[in-house]
């Protein structure tokens, strides 16, 4: 499966974040299911795509800082590795007319004080490469490329519905107005689907439908600006045995989790990010919803592209070879390769790619590194 939309991205090259010393050329599908033991680099993958788009807002050093300093975002730290690499190929408008592609790329460097700062940005194609600035004032096919690019990295986002405990952002009572697109931790999650309901109800209910599959006991949202506040906006619904209305925190972990990702899913095309990024989007799910879960990411996948990191092999299960890559750690390095029908063969007659990853066919499975004399240590 290619990936379609006309901004997506063709492969990427990182070079000295954090697990990951050299990825050349990586292909990125449409729908692209990262696997591998922990520590193995899944997670480091997915964040290039932050720290991308932490650069184009200009929070680079909120980045950092969040993350643990420069030293935790190079490989090996800034003894090993001085500065980061990335190199990004985009499909659609980003292909020249003799057939070769636009590339994005960036140089990250650090400092004496453990910050990382961008030392160049530039792209290469038609002409020879160019700075960013400088593109601007040439021709409109150059200038719709940095167009392109500035919006793709305006729109990635990278999903984390993780946290469900006290406090957390999908409980919180939310800006009415707050309601352009679903924030990455889902804390407007109430304003979001309070939108949907007055502008979209086709999608509204949609969400809805396909929330009662993993949820029957649910009837409906109950989506009303709160009575003392009426810029705010809880999430609260009703069971479908009781005209009570039940606040967000009686639902469970699991359940608050897929209300999260179905709405982000099945939102309206315009609404979608261009890269879509998941991280273990199965914590907690009940095997059914993850079901319900590969059904959307499938169906989404036709109008974005989608990168998603797992430990299940439940989920894998529900995907064809060409959509999973394995990430390895060999020898302190992240490794990543995207597995084939043709090459595994035989066994998928009689396994399932679950199967075949927990057999240890597909590697993406811990193992030890250094020598036999430290095992022990």
């Amino acid at each position: 499966m290619t990936a379609s939309a006309s901004n997506s991205i063709d492969w990427i090259t990182v070079e000295g974040f954090r697990s990951i010393a050299q990825v050349t050329q990586l292909p990125l599908n449409s729908v692209n299911i990262l696997i591998g033991a922990n520590g193995s680099g899944k997670s480091n993958l997915i964040g290039v795509f932050a720290l991308l788009r932490a650069l184009r807002l200009k929070r680079l050093d909120e980045y950092v800082k969040r993350s643990g300093g420069a030293d935790r975002n190079l490989h090996y730290g800034s003894k090993v590795t001085r500065e980061v690499f990335i190199e990004i190929a985009f499909d659609g408008r980003g292909r020249t007319h003799d057939g070769r592609e636009w590339t994005h790329k960036v140089h990250i460097a650090s400092t004496d004080a453990d910050e990382l700062f961008l030392r160049s940005e530039a792209i290469s194609g038609l002409a020879a490469e160019k700075v960013l600035d400088e593109l601007d004032r040439e021709d409109g096919v150059r200038k719709d490329f940095v167009e392109m690019v500035q919006e793709s990295l305006d729109r990635w986002r990278v999903y984390h519905f993780h946290d469900t405990g006290r406090g957390a952002a999908l409980l919180r009572t939310a800006q009415l107005d707050d309601n352009r697109f679903l924030r990455e931790d889902g804390g407007n999650l109430a304003a979001f689907l309070y939108h949907l309901k007055h502008k979209d109800r086709t999608t509204y209910n949609r969400i809805r439908k396909t929330f009662q599959l993993v949820a029957p006991f649910f009837e409906d949202f109950v989506l009303e600006p709160r009575a003392l506040d009426e810029q705010t906006i809880r999430l609260e619904w009703r069971h479908c045995r009781s005209d009570a209305h039940f606040d967000v925190s009686a639902l469970s972990d699991g359940s608050l989790r897929f209300l999260a990702l179905a709405t982000l899913l099945l939102q309206p095309v315009k609404l979608l990010p261009s890269v879509l990024l998941l991280d273990e989007p199965e914590l907690g799910l009940h095997p059914y919803a993850v079901t319900v879960l590969c059904s959307l990411v499938r169906s989404v996948a036709s109008e974005t592209q989608v990168i998603l990191a797992t430990q299940s092999p439940f989920l894998v299960d529900h995907f064809e070879p060409e959509d999973v890559i394995v990430a390895d750690r060999v020898e302190g390095r992240s490794e990543f390769s995207r597995l084939s029908a043709e090459e595994l063969g035989d066994w998928l007659e009689e396994y399932s790619l679950g199967d075949l990853w927990l057999k240890n066919e597909l590697g993406g499975r811990p193992a030890f590194e250094g020598t036999l004399g430290n095992r022990d240590t």
